[in-house]
């Protein structure tokens, strides 16, 4: 197809664009039928030179929406992104930050065309349209989406959105991910597809409607001032630039872009893996039966199944199969298909696309089945979403040690990535140290732990895949926003997975109640008792996130007096917390999604976030560098040990490695080995007994039973597996 062919007019509606667009790729396989680029193959400096500049266009936008923002969470943390659309919602250049919305935003697009929004209520200069339904086009609800229609002459010529991360919504409990809610209902304020705005304007009314429903909606109101100034500022800068390069050529180039965008996925894909078909698998448990603050239908442990099948084409074409997962249910971690695209987006961005050049094209190079009536795909629009990450960490955790694997069958053992974490965050409200109402998520969670790479240790406290720039923050700043003072942040030892390389670190602050006589503490993202970082080639899985600790009545004040010892972390000793050595009280320590008791003045709280996976046997890690882990605080003595087979001593120069005491207690380990263990076929013998008399927990019973019912490929692999009867299948465990 050649530049003349292109003709767009205003007269042809937007939902016949999208049909013919659609229509295009199908009949062709490229995007808008261009089977050539002739706008890069002419001139390729005039080419790339014009995606440089959108791109810098919303990169400078996003920069000048930061300082609007004043939210810590975009401020400090960097959860935003301005992105740049086509007529028909798919996107071109997006800017640094949360990747997760390549094609969220694009969702929200069509999903607004597609529901004649040209008709009713209208698509005019000026509107701005505003969205955080996931079941529309976005992840959770704390992700409200700003999109802006421009228009060149009478033409509309394309979409500004932009997103930040709500630190607080208004929903059952405070903050932005609800842990508590099991239905949309709960979750907190909903803005579905809604038009907030005309004539480059918020409106009035949803102003006052967002001061009325959050606990704390200065940093919601600010956020949409600073999307709308983002995206204003990319309508501007774009309609000077279409002067200069003319429309024809933009509308072009961008198709180009696009499309230039699949064949690079495809390109990568093919260059960097090897095709096939690979499999995985991980769970996530989350122990809430009983606990407190649950509401009734969600009175019950959650054990979730992942399997993961990534099929690699020769072409180079992903395809993502989630067959056997379990269904979705009345908790806040299901996932619509906006937020998987999410999770899948910003989990590529990082491992292959990391050049700017990502859109919607690369999308168009990958595909996933999302079985309905599961998490990944609820039919139930009424469920909630609200910690849709809970499932999609683990999930694409998953994706990258599959698409490592593929990485390192091609060689390139240096871009192998044990993957993401899936780190708890921890939301709060009540009263203010102002004597305000508040509520807020604090965001210190960005910056957890990594898995390791093929060469190296993973980032220490550095790192989360919903967030490329990861940054915890200062805790100055989240001071100012929360009742609570810091005594400590502390990398938490033996947090990162062991293995010939460490997983990353993840670590723990402490705080101290401050100025409120109560203080409400939730949490969510995180899996209890299950690993779900997992390792890669013999490297450990990183340990479940530590449980809350909560003091009060301690002698923290008597103790501030005399100038004495305080607290600063939980410390390494298993028996005792340094919260009870040094400030004395009454500690509890606390399992599940709410702190039921409210915190006051005084109290002090603890909370642990995960480390990554390691890499790697851990008998074959550096014992040097085993030494300078049990130094800096990473890995205790008796860890070193006990896993790495490291005998480190320790005096007033330091740590040093015990050589001969080393090489003799690597000898004990893999003799162990050797004595404990077992040929494949004789577990699976020994095990398959197990199976059949279903001797199972009740959480692991019934995951098992949901993914046979949800899936006919799933029972018959897991019959054949384990050699069993052609009826078998698993009973409902008892009370159920």
């Amino acid at each position: 197809m050649s530049a003349s062919q292109m003709t767009e007019t205003t007269a042809t509606p937007l939902k016949d664009q999208l049909l013919a667009s659609d229509r295009l790729f199908q009949e062709t396989g490229h995007y808008a039928g261009l089977d050539k680029l002739d706008l890069r193959d002419e001139d390729p400096l005039k080419y790339e030179s014009l995606h440089i500049k959108l791109r810098s266009m919303v990169v400078s936008a996003r920069e000048m929406a930061k300082r609007i923002s004043a939210s810590p969470g975009v401020r400090e943390v960097g959860e935003s992104v301005v992105a740049l659309y086509t007529p028909e919602g798919d996107a071109i250049a997006l800017s640094t930050g949360i990747m997760v919305h390549v094609h969220t935003a694009s969702r929200f697009i069509k999903w607004m065309i597609q529901n004649d929004y040209e008709k009713a209520p209208g698509i005019r200069p000026g509107d701005i349209f505003a969205n955080n339904d996931a079941f529309i086009g976005t992840v959770q609800a704390p992700d409200v989406i700003d999109v802006i229609p421009i228009f060149y002459d009478d033409e509309l010529i394309g979409w500004a959105a932009a997103v930040c991360h709500e630190l607080e919504v208004g929903g059952i409990t405070p903050g932005g991910d609800v842990a508590l809610a099991q239905e949309r209902y709960t979750e907190g304020l909903m803005v579905c597809a809604e038009k907030v705005g005309e004539n480059d304007e918020l409106r009035r009314d949803y102003l006052i409607r967002l001061e009325r429903n959050l606990r704390m909606p200065i940093y919601w109101v600010l956020d949409e001032k600073a999307k709308v100034a983002a995206c204003l500022e990319v309508r501007d800068q774009l309609l000077e630039l279409i002067d200069q390069v003319g429309l024809d050529y933009y509308k072009r180039a961008t198709k180009e872009f696009i499309e230039e965008g699949r064949r690079a996925q495809l390109a990568r894909v093919r260059q960097l893996t090897v095709p096939g078909r690979y499999r995985g698998h991980t769970f996530f448990g989350h122990v809430t039966e009983g606990k407190q603050g649950v509401l009734p239908m969600g009175n019950k442990n959650w054990l979730y199944a992942i399997p993961m099948e990534m099929e690699i084409s020769a072409e180079g074409k992903i395809h993502l199969d989630f067959d056997g997962t379990n269904s979705s249910g009345y908790h806040s971690m299901n996932c619509t298909p906006a937020g998987m695209d999410g999770g899948f987006f910003v989990t590529l961005t990082q491992s292959m696309n990391y050049d700017g050049k990502v859109n919607d094209g690369a999308w168009l190079a990958t595909d996933m089945n999302l079985p309905e009536g599961t998490w990944t795909n609820p039919t139930d629009e009424s469920l909630a979403t609200a910690t849709s990450w809970a499932l999609l960490l683990p999930a694409f955790g998953v994706f990258q040690r599959l698409l490592s694997r593929g990485f390192l069958g091609r060689g390139y053992k240096e871009e192998v990535f044990v993957g993401q974490v899936n780190s708890p965050m921890i939301e709060m409200g009540g009263q203010s140290q102002y004597g305000t109402r508040f509520g807020i998520a604090l965001f210190e969670c960005a910056a957890a732990g990594s898995g390791a790479m093929g060469i190296k240790d993973g980032l220490d406290t550095a790192y989360v895949g919903w967030n490329p720039e990861s940054d915890m923050g200062n805790m100055e700043i989240w001071e100012q926003d929360m009742p609570m003072l810091y005594l400590g942040r502390t990398i938490s030892a033996n947090s990162g997975g062991f293995g010939k390389y460490r997983g990353g670190a993840g670590f723990e602050s402490l705080w101290l109640v401050n100025k409120t006589p109560q203080l409400i503490i939730a949490t969510s993202e995180h899996s209890s008792r299950v690993f779900d970082n997992a390792g890669m080639c013999g490297g450990y899985p990183a340990p479940t996130v530590q449980l809350h600790y909560a003091a009060h009545d301690t002698d923290l004040k008597e103790l501030t007096s005399k100038s004495v010892r305080l607290p600063h972390s939980l410390g390494t000793d298993p028996y005792e917390t340094d919260i009870e050595k040094y400030a004395g009280g009454d500690v509890k320590v606390i399992e599940g999604p709410y702190l039921a008791e409210p915190l006051r003045e005084g109290d002090l709280f603890a909370h642990s976030y995960n480390g990554g996976g390691g890499y790697g046997d851990p008998l074959e890690r550096d014992p040097d560098s085993v030494a300078r882990d049990v130094a800096n605080g990473y890995v205790t003595a008796d860890s070193a040990k006990a896993v790495y087979g490291v005998v480190v001593e320790s005096d007033s120069d330091g740590c040093r490695v015990d050589r001969e005491a080393t090489i003799a207690r690597r000898e004990r380990i893999q003799r162990d080995r050797r004595t404990h263990a077992v040929p494949v076929r004789q577990w699976v013998e020994q095990d398959r007994e197990r199976v059949l008399a279903q001797d199972f927990a009740p959480e692991v019973q019934e995951m098992y039973r949901d993914s046979m019912a949800n899936s006919a490929r799933f029972t018959q692999e897991f019959r054949e597996f384990w050699n069993l009867p052609s009826d078998f299948e698993f009973t409902p465990p008892k009370g159920r």
